[in-house]
């Protein structure tokens, strides 16, 4: 038996970074994720986001791969909320999704910068957050090549 514990931090937002996770929505949409996630075996160890995008802090092992973990959570998801009439119009996550390893000693920092999502966005948009990921990830060179 192989024993494996990786952490990731995933961020997804919403399709065209719409403002669909208001009110009682942010709260129904994060516990179906983590219902539907325990069901497909995926650990959510953390999970907050804010009206347009989510955090997730998850473990995972050796039969799971990031694409198919990112399908599972968001797909499912999707389909659960428009089967469910959460939203005026169809809802649907953007395809691209970040993801950085996070060490046991960061956990805990994880967790508090997760936990936090509603007062950090009182002061940054979604996309200040996003580029200051991919820069302290290193992907702003790749980031440039695309352009």
């Amino acid at each position: 038996m192989s024993w494996i514990k990786v952490w990731l931090h995933f961020v997804w937002s919403t399709k065209n970074r719409e403002p669909f996770l208001t009110g009682e929505i942010r709260p129904k949409v994060f516990r179906h994720i983590r219902e539907n996630a325990l069901e497909k075996d995926i650990h959510i160890d953390f999970i907050n986001g804010y009206v347009d995008h989510v955090h997730c802090l998850i473990s995972f092992g050796a039969d799971h791969t990031l694409s198919k973990v990112m399908q599972l959570i968001k797909g499912e998801s999707a389909f659960w909320i428009n089967k469910n009439n959460l939203c005026k119009t169809k809802f649907g996550w953007q395809d691209e999704y970040f993801v950085v390893g996070v060490c046991e000693s960061m956990l805990e920092n994880a967790r508090k910068y997760i936990a936090n999502q509603e007062i950090h966005h009182r002061t940054k948009s979604f996309e200040d957050e996003f580029e200051e990921f991919l820069k302290r990830a290193g992907f702003e060179k790749f980031k440039d090549k695309e352009n």
